[in-house]
């Protein structure tokens, strides 16, 4: 049976109880109108989940009494990071809430050369806090065990820098026909970090894609046909589950 999904810091859980507090709480008595007796489930965004019996309420916080606890079978073994040149509009919106359904570790925005969307670094924090709670409503959604992260970085030179620090790392790149998305997960099997850079709604250019390469990050193409900036990454995680989780 499935029970509504929270997620607490572990400073939350004191001993056999976890504490929620804030919009947690209020979710819990006003919204779903639940009652002593009722259970949920709470994760501590280490991938642990607790199956509580809820036990106490008092002004803006709700006790419950820990039953069982596991180690969340619905995280994948593998970190997948999307690294997503900003499209225009609010389609940043639904690529964060579809990757975090679909196993993202996490999401890094940033703005590549043919970005229509321009931000500066106060713009960019104000789009990220929206986006993190996308991201956390999602993860209660899909009953993950852990909110993946959304956070920026300013261009693509930032985010090479970054990638090649961390495990494997691939540009999609359109115009790339030697080296197909499949063949690149094969030889990741022993892989548990895995980064992959999605252009917005123009691509990458020619120079970007070049300079990537000579950074040690492969260009990989997405197949025959052409995908829109938002479902690129969509397609790539569930590439990724297919050949890693299923």
């Amino acid at each position: 049976m499935s029970y509504p999904r929270f997620f607490v810091g572990l400073d939350s859980i004191e001993g056999d109880r976890i504490v929620l507090d804030g919009e947690s709480a209020q979710h819990i008595s006003k919204s779903l109108r639940m009652t002593v007796g009722d259970r949920i489930v709470v994760c501590d965004k280490e991938k642990n989940e607790y199956e509580c019996v809820l036990d106490s309420f008092s002004s803006g916080r709700v006790t419950a009494v820990i039953e069982d606890v596991r180690r969340s079978v619905s995280e994948p073994l593998y970190n997948a990071v999307v690294y997503q040149a900003c499209p225009k509009s609010d389609k940043m919106d639904s690529i964060v809430q579809k990757a975090v359904e679909l196993g993202a570790y996490g999401v890094v925005a940033f703005l590549s050369d043919r970005c229509i969307a321009r931000y500066d670094s106060q713009g960019f924090e104000k789009k990220c806090a929206r986006w993190q709670k996308i991201a956390h409503e999602a993860a209660k959604q899909s009953g993950r065990g852990y909110v993946p992260f959304v956070r920026w970085l300013p261009d693509l030179k930032s985010v090479v820098s970054e990638v090649t620090q961390n495990g494997k790392a691939f540009m999609c790149y359109e115009d790339e026909n030697a080296l197909t998305l499949k063949e690149y997960i094969k030889g990741t099997e022993e892989e548990r970090d895995i980064s992959f850079i999605i252009g917005s709604e123009g691509g990458f250019s020619v120079k970007e894609a070049e300079y990537c390469r000579e950074n040690g990050i492969a260009t990989v193409g997405l197949g025959k046909r052409i995908l829109r900036t938002e479902t690129a990454s969509g397609f790539v995680l569930s590439c990724l589950a297919y050949e890693k989780e299923l």
